[in-house]
Order: structure tokens, then sequence, then C-alpha cells
């Protein structure tokens, strides 16, 4: 019996493993960049972009891990929220009636499933939270249940769409809360 080698179709093989490798990465690498956010932080009428930036934070959340949210309009103080390896930028739209678009901030972090939602709007001394921080699972981003959102029944409320641990399980519940 006479054995024929195909070097072509290892090189292929080899070829085929770095392309299919490199595009997972390239994908993965794709949706961790998130494109800046527009929106009327401030409330003067003009747009514009909020974006978040990580400092001082290894591959394994060592350090201080701080991450900035700063606006292309230089007047809007930028803040920062720590623990938190970068993460998620929202615009929430006005859910207080100020006439100024709220920022929502999921942080990344190493360890866990579980992470709190922040909401933030803006006053005269600067960012303060909208809402305490809301506990939110894996579980329930992977619903496609967003943390908060305006109640459409009740002026002046928002409903908080929260994770939680109950009876060995994890719920997800939902609840109106007065924001102003």
């Amino acid at each position: 019996m006479h054995l024929k080698s195909h070097p072509k179709k290892i090189t292929m093989k080899k070829l085929i493993i770095p392309i299919v490798l490199f595009s997972g990465s390239f994908m993965m690498a794709q949706e961790e960049k998130q494109e800046k956010i527009l929106g009327d932080f401030d409330g003067n009428g003009t747009k514009e972009y909020v974006d978040a930036k990580v400092t001082d934070c290894s591959d394994e959340c060592d350090g201080k891990c701080e991450t900035t949210i700063y606006f292309s309009d230089k007047t809007i103080k930028s803040f920062t929220i720590a623990p938190a390896k970068g993460g998620a930028v929202y615009n929430l739209g006005d859910l207080n009636g100020d006439g100024k678009d709220d920022i929502g901030f999921y942080p990344n972090w190493c360890t866990s499933c579980w992470h709190p939602f922040y909401v933030y709007t803006l006053s005269k001394t600067g960012w303060k939270p909208l809402v305490p921080s809301i506990a939110t699972h894996c579980n329930q981003w992977e619903a496609d249940q967003f943390p908060i959102r305006k109640d459409p029944k009740k002026k002046g409320n928002v409903i908080i769409t929260t994770s939680k641990w109950e009876n060995e399980d994890i719920k997800v519940i939902s609840k109106s809360v007065k924001v102003n």
C-alpha cells in the first residue's frame, strides 16, 4: 500500500486555525470597545460626548482600578468610579425631569457575575447618584432586563430592575421608585 502525503492539506489546516483564532480574538476586541455616547448632559441644548478611561488596573484587577467618566465639553466635570476596570457608559435620557440626560455605568471587574449598575445625574455641585447602586447579575443582562427606565405610568418615577439572591436562586425583580 502506498501512502501519499498531502502537504497542502496540512498547510491549509495550519492556516485555517490561526485565521479562526485571530478572527475570534478580533471579534471579542470589537465587543469590548464601546462607541462614544452622545447626549445633552448639562441641559444647555448642545450635545456632547461622554467616554470612560480606566487607570492603574492590571488584567487581574490589581491596582487602584479607577474609571474616569469624562466629556467632550470640558466645562462638564469628570468623575471617577472605583473599583472599575472600565465598563459600559449609557445615556439614560432625562430620568428625573431636570432637562439633562442622566448617565448609567456598568463596571467591568475580574470576579463574579454580580455587578452594580450606577446611575448619575448632574447637579449644581457635580455628578451625584440619582438612585442607590442597583445590584445586577449576568442572568439579568442575558435576559435583556435593563436596570432602570422611566415609569410610563407614574410621572417622576423610574422602574428599577434588580437581581436578588433568594431561596437558593437569582430572582430579577422590578419596582417603581420616585426620583424627584
